[in-house]
């Protein structure tokens, strides 16, 4: 029976899953502290280096943008082993540990709504366990990677050309689907790096590390922008939703996963991820999660923001 069979049973997927655990883990701690810090930044620096500048001399920013890299191998040790379709889904398990991280740190009360949503994402990531396609280390053509990556990146770059042509302040939405964008882009393009190694194509394998790093890098200062001027409740939801369905979606385009051969050719792949993804959005905006970062606000910027003076803003 092909769901008891393939990727669900190999010790190769197996170790490819607890890696992907372990980057989860990173990435959500890592968003805990880059919550905190975000909101005593200026919001007249949003989608500027300045605005990364000024985060880098904080020592709690600095630890939260280690975490993140460290998570980074250990993603790509874990779509080195399994499929980007199962990667991803598991990487969504991190909002679990950012439930707990912000209950210990709010002391908020995890009620029926928090543990629905725990008990979703572990129901989907197990479904996906079980239907998820057989690892492969080819990717799509030249044309399905340009029709799906140039999409991405221009909602990528899109907060930044409009930054450039106009002073007043990229609207929220905007900022939210660059950095689901940028995290997307990044998730498809260490599958294509990994791909690329695997085969020893290095020239290949650079330019889409590079283009990952570059992808992330802008995704990241749109998602501090927007957690500058809006709760983590209207942020992370949307960002988490991208971040994991958009890669598995495009999994048969760009990375080459066939899901014809799963159960249901596909249904029960999709109807995991719609249970991660939901259950995962859910959680994210519980009173728990939507807490964070927002501890920190004061009086006297937009949203309730403290607003830092800087040299640089005029």
């Amino acid at each position: 029976m092909r769901i008891l069979a393939g990727a669900a049973v190999t010790a190769d997927v197996a170790l490819g899953a607890l890696a992907a655990v372990g980057a989860a883990g990173c990435y959500e701690t890592s968003y805990v502290l880059q919550a905190l810090e975000a909101r005593r930044v200026p919001v007249s620096e949003q989608v500027r280096v300045a605005l990364l500048a000024r985060l880098l001399r904080r020592r709690l920013y600095l630890g939260a943008i280690g975490l993140a890299a460290l998570g980074w191998p250990l993603q790509l040790l874990a779509l080195s082993l399994a499929p980007l379709t199962l990667v991803q889904p598991i990487i969504a398990l991190g909002v679990v540990l950012l439930l707990v991280l912000a209950s210990r740190t709010l002391h908020e009360r995890i009620g029926h709504r928090e543990l629905a949503g725990c008990a979703g994402v572990i129901t989907g990531v197990i479904g996906i366990v079980l239907a998820a396609p057989e690892h492969t280390t080819s990717h799509g053509g030249p044309a399905a990677l340009a029709l799906a990556l140039g999409a991405l990146g221009a909602c990528v770059a899109a907060p930044y050309a409009l930054q450039a042509t106009r002073r007043k302040p990229v609207e929220p939405l905007l900022l939210v689907l660059a950095a689901g964008a940028g995290d997307a882009w990044g998730a498809l393009g260490a599958k294509l790096f990994v791909d690329e190694v695997s085969v020893e194509a290095w020239a290949a394998a650079l330019g889409f590390g590079l283009a990952s790093a570059a992808a992330v890098g802008a995704g990241l200062l749109s998602e501090t922008s927007a957690l500058q001027r809006f709760p983590a409740a209207r942020v992370g939801p949307a960002v988490v939703a991208m971040q994991v369905a958009i890669p598995v979606v495009l999994a048969p385009l760009v990375a080459g996963e066939r899901w014809s051969s799963t159960p249901l050719h596909g249904g029960v792949v999709l109807a995991s991820l719609l249970l991660v993804t939901v259950s995962a959005v859910a959680l994210t905006a519980s009173r728990a999660i939507s807490g964070l970062g927002e501890h920190e606000r004061g009086s006297g910027g937009p949203a309730g923001v403290v607003e830092v003076e800087s040299a640089a803003t005029g």
